[in-house]
């Protein structure tokens, strides 16, 4: 709870009438940065005009992200602007649920993403991997956009885990859909005022088609899925996902009915495959920048794989690739911004937080505060090793948020991207074509512009 000795928090000084909304529309990221570089570890940032007016408090220590995240969450919970469109656009599944609800679906899923289930989607990360680069080979690509290209794979490898053989129907939509709600999102949840969905704005318009299409698609195979019936022999995830539930399982005793299953889908697919492809873009970027770094991944993966195909059971002898990919999601955080909403006012870092106040924590900056981080723009994977990582506080490193709002996904996304990588660089070397990737913010971090590399076959 907030003292009477907490300290007002400084404020980032935009500019008259509007305060720092165009800073924030034009490079939230940069703002972000500037806010604690020139106040501090809390900053209120003001944005809006007079009447319509956004405050939100930024965090940027890793003592207070993880007061925001761990420590006091139940004071701060996910009730901002900006997850209640997630949740009108893509159902209020696990992202987005909370209280009883959320306890109740997070029961049901939780077996489903512990580390011995997903060891078993690893042979389908492998397939898409494998159906990529042999694509590459026999259309002779010599330079590719790692950030369509990994876009692509992880979509279609979430879709293959969460549809088996239906993959191929499901991938289509969600490509033209995603893009639009995620954007649709992203600027209502962002905007001081919004018209009502239901009008008929260019903007609703194409977003509720988007909507209706996806919602569709889902509800067809969840259909044919339950009328499979428990004698299914499909072990594809949505098959697990109709099964759960029943006199054993959750809170009253029931699963997922059909609209639950679907807004369980939709999160899986939006929360699985924008964050792990940036993930992966980032990882192979950076490779492809730093040559000295590459080599001694292709000296690792030469002398563990001996060019065979990786299993979960190698994530363990790939160190130093795990500690590439770690050292690409703190440089480039899938959530470069976490939110929240405090319930009771209280005090973080000594500065008053009020009852009803937008709160939020960001990974891009405190993955680069320097009390944290030494020349925190270098990429060094060597920043990961065991003993690094053991003299730093947990959350300088936060890319999965954290708590008990932690993401449910973070062992399959760690297992898919080294698995990937691993795979593509067995039998790739890469050099970057372009060396600066301009940046934004939207759902999740966004490439504005190609991260082109140049390929080239490997002899191993």
């Amino acid at each position: 709870m907030a003292t009477t000795t907490a300290q007002a928090t400084p404020e980032l000084t935009g500019i008259p009438l509007l305060g720092s909304l165009l800073d924030l529309k034009n490079d939230s990221l940069g703002t972000f940065l500037k806010a604690r570089r020139d106040h501090g570890d809390v900053v209120r940032i003001t944005a809006g005009p007079p009447g319509a007016r956004a405050v939100v408090h930024c965090v940027f220590s890793a003592e207070g992200a993880q007061q925001v995240l761990a420590g006091d969450a139940a004071n701060f919970r996910k009730e901002n602007a900006f997850y209640q469109e997630i949740r009108e656009s893509f159902g209020n599944g696990l992202l987005t649920s909370q209280d009883g609800d959320y306890l109740r679906q997070r029961r049901l899923v939780q077996p489903l993403f512990t580390r011995r289930s997903v060891e078993t989607y690893a042979s389908a990360v492998a397939t898409e991997v494998t159906r990529l680069t042999d694509g590459w080979r026999e259309r002779g690509e010599e330079t590719v956009d790692v950030v369509h290209e990994m876009t692509g794979l992880a979509l279609r490898a979430v879709a293959r885990i969460l549809f088996g053989t239906d993959v191929e129907a499901a991938v289509g939509i969600v490509e033209r859909c995603f893009p639009v709600l995620g954007a649709y999102v992203s600027r209502r949840g962002y905007s001081p005022r919004k018209f009502p969905r239901h009008w008929p704005t260019p903007g609703n318009r194409l977003a509720a088609a988007a909507h209706e299409e996806l919602y569709a698609v889902c509800d067809r195979i969840i259909a044919e899925r339950q009328a499979a019936g428990a004698g299914s022999e499909g072990r594809d995830l949505l098959t697990l996902l109709v099964a759960a539930g029943g006199d054993e399982h959750g809170a009253e005793g029931r699963g997922f009915d059909a609209a639950e299953l679907r807004e369980q889908v939709l999160v899986f697919l939006l929360a699985g495959h924008e964050t792990t492809a940036t993930s992966l873009a980032f990882s192979l970027h950076l490779l492809a920048r730093h040559p000295e770094a590459q080599k001694r991944v292709h000296e690792e993966l030469d002398r563990v794989l001996a060019g065979r195909t990786p299993t979960a059971a190698d994530l363990d002898a790939l160190p130093y690739l795990t500690q590439v990919l770690k050292e690409a999601m703190r440089l480039f955080p899938a959530a470069p911004a976490i939110g929240r909403r405090a319930v009771e006012a209280t005090e973080i870092g000594g500065y008053a937080i009020p009852a009803g106040a937008d709160v939020i924590v960001s990974p891009w900056v405190t993955h680069r505060h320097p009390r944290y981080w030494d020349d925190p723009e270098r990429f060094d994977p060597d920043r990961f090793t065991p003993e690094a990582e053991a003299a730093r506080p947990r959350y300088a490193w936060f890319p999965f948020g954290g708590g008990p709002r932690a993401c449910i996904g973070q062992h399959f996304s760690m297992l898919e991207s080294v698995i990937a990588l691993a795979m593509i660089l067995r039998d790739h070397e890469l050099e970057a074509v372009d060396t600066h990737v301009p940046l934004g913010s939207a759902i999740t971090l966004q490439a504005l512009g190609p991260a082109r590399c140049r390929l080239r076959r490997r002899n191993v």
